[in-house]
């Protein structure tokens, strides 16, 4: 069994009803099971501006899914709630599930790349990460709060509704 951290992200379509349907999806992947959920957190968009802000939440799975059928599983949940992969990308979106992390393993394949390709980069993805998993590091060693702490994240808002939407 491996501890994956997905992160579940929303601006189109009602983004707080599109992240609750996506956990119910991501609760019923085979072989996992949800451990924790972050607060959601409301952030401005990455990438082009001029699109609505997003709602990020991230997740703790346990999963005995290697990451290509986790990848999948997840892929058909984003299909299934409308998600369509176009150019430009970082443009706006109904649902996004980012694997952020899988285990201590580091992967790069054509499709997915663990630890996620610019985790250290991107606040948004670290302070909902942060919230379920305060001491987590990368494969590497690095602790991701020293990371964070290089970054701005001040215009990250946490929206504190509860764990679940």
């Amino acid at each position: 069994m491996n501890r994956v951290y997905l992160l579940l992200g929303s601006n189109l379509a009602n983004p707080l009803r599109q992240i609750s349907s996506a956990l119910e999806k991501v609760a019923s992947i085979t072989k996992s099971y949800i451990v924790s959920t972050s607060f959601v957190y409301e952030t401005p968009p990455y990438g082009p501006e001029n699109q609505p802000n997003f709602f990020n939440v991230a997740v703790a799975l346990d999963t005995c899914l290697d990451p290509q059928s986790l990848l999948s599983s997840t892929q058909c949940i984003e299909i299934e709630q409308g998600r369509i992969r176009q150019e430009p990308r970082w443009g706006a979106r109904t649902l996004d599930i980012d694997m952020m992390l899988f285990g201590n393993i580091t992967l790069k394949t054509p499709q997915l790349t663990i630890p996620h390709y610019d985790l250290h980069n991107r606040a948004f993805m670290m302070i909902p990460l942060l919230e379920i998993a305060p001491s987590i590091c990368l494969p590497n060693g690095q602790r991701l709060s020293v990371i964070l702490g290089t970054l701005d994240h001040e215009i990250i808002n946490n929206i504190r509704k509860s764990h679940c939407i």
